[in-house]
């Protein structure tokens, strides 16, 4: 099996080599492009108003000079011309990607563009909060849940957002398959100063959002300390609307 990596914390951050070393446990045909610098909260964008370069680092290595969804892209088109990679894992983030905030996420994102090229994908994050920076319950829980997801199909289109929690690995309930929830809307803070010649400036803040939790959300289980596990799909229409809103049109 050909597995690509990415991420969107860069060529060079710990979670993207703990994702090779759980990789190489999977498969011996593991390859890396991932952007060559932090891309965090860069969303699905793409990088059209300038070029990108593609660097090699070594044996099946490379960073790109853009965003997760340039690294997949270029990926891709270049370095896989003969034989595309059988599945795509985005990570592992250094933070959780859960409810919607997926929608920021570059880690979300990069699986997105696998999906959209028919690739099967995942997403992998650790939850930190309290635990420092540890990705330990990644270590020990990834082959756990990615070999059944591997000998799982899947739907075209579709990917699959993994989030560990922050916790001691022992402390681990297990896996479970959840929807995506969405947290009460408070987006952070904004912090506003004044640069060296007088201009304003405002710096989006990342603090801890507060969120009621829904029973059976991404949200629920990693508070509860269980590995969650969500399907995505790319179709985002509302098919409960078209018939309501065709009716306004006369359809």
């Amino acid at each position: 099996m050909r597995i690509l990596l990415t991420n969107d914390d860069g060529i060079h951050a710990p979670g993207l080599a703990l994702l090779e070393q759980i990789a190489r446990t999977l498969s011996d045909d593991v390859w890396v492009c991932a952007p060559a610098e932090e891309q965090s909260g860069a969303g699905h964008s793409l990088t059209l108003h300038s070029p990108v370069r593609l660097r090699e680092h070594g044996d099946r290595r490379y960073s790109v000079t853009g965003t997760p969804s340039d690294s997949v892209n270029l990926a891709l088109r270049k370095l896989f011309a003969e034989q595309m990679p059988d599945l795509v894992l985005s990570g592992i983030n250094s933070g959780e990607n859960l409810a919607d905030d997926i929608t920021y996420s570059g880690t979300v994102s990069a699986a997105m563009e696998a999906a959209l090229a028919g690739i099967p994908a995942i997403a992998l994050s650790q939850a930190f909060r309290d635990m420092g920076r540890s990705f330990a319950v990644a270590e020990e829980w990834g082959p756990k849940v990615l070999k059944p997801l591997m000998a799982t199909p899947m739907a075209k289109r579709t990917l699959v957002n993994v989030n560990f929690p922050a916790c001691a690995p022992d402390a681990v309930r297990g896996i479970r398959v959840v929807r995506q929830g969405f947290h009460d809307y408070a987006r952070g803070s904004v912090v506003e100063g004044t640069d060296p010649r007088g201009r304003n400036y405002y710096w989006f803040g990342l603090e801890e959002m507060e969120h009621t939790l829904d029973r059976g959300t991404d949200l629920e289980a990693v508070a509860e300390k269980f590995v969650a596990v969500t399907p995505l799909q790319l179709d985002l229409t509302d098919h409960a609307a078209i018939g309501r809103l065709a009716e306004q049109f006369g359809g």
